[in-house]
């Protein structure tokens, strides 16, 4: 009843199922991400539809400032936002990764992880990591250091960035 050839037809449709569903996965991927450009932007798909409003008369309220932010912040909500940083990064000293270990970064020269083979954009825009500079990379890390090898997004929220920094900084700070 179960002989080699039984075995044989349920591998083989095993792996086609297997197949098929990673085939699902990346035309999924192709459909759905978004789209970058040529020099990095992210482009988005769809038209912008002018209006003749003038918005002269409406005043734009700015959220709080980093600093503000900062001042506040919760090192132990920063940890949970790190989770997003492990796959790269370590925190201990000399621990390179697939990116540069975090020992001490708060107040770190750039570039200065022993170890680490950088890409250079960075020392061309800043020379220490303070909290403003880490926020401004955070942000937007392509769009801060032109040409630098992260791929991350970046973190949006002012709030996760000054958490993230705040929990940066107790370690060898």
């Amino acid at each position: 009843m179960f002989d080699t050839m039984t075995l044989t037809k349920v591998l083989g449709g095993f792996c086609g199922a297997f197949l098929v569903f990673l085939l699902g996965k990346f035309v999924a991927e192709e459909v759905y991400a978004s789209r970058v450009g040529l020099h990095g932007e992210e482009v988005m798909q769809g038209y912008l539809i002018g209006t003749d409003d003038d918005d002269s008369g409406v005043e734009e309220t700015a959220g709080p400032t980093f600093d503000e932010v900062y001042a506040s912040a919760d090192a132990g909500k920063g940890e949970r936002v790190f989770n997003k940083c492990k796959a790269c990064h370590q925190l201990e000293q000399g621990a390179n990764s697939t990116g540069p270990y975090l020992y001490g970064v708060v107040g770190r020269d750039v570039d200065a992880a022993e170890g680490f083979g950088y890409s250079g954009a960075l020392e061309k825009v800043v020379d220490v990591w303070t909290p403003e500079h880490l926020s401004g990379f955070l942000e937007n890390p392509a769009g801060y250091a032109p040409g630098t090898a992260m791929g991350f997004s970046g973190l949006k929220s002012v709030d996760d960035r000054a958490n993230l920094i705040a929990y940066l900084a107790t370690f060898g700070g």
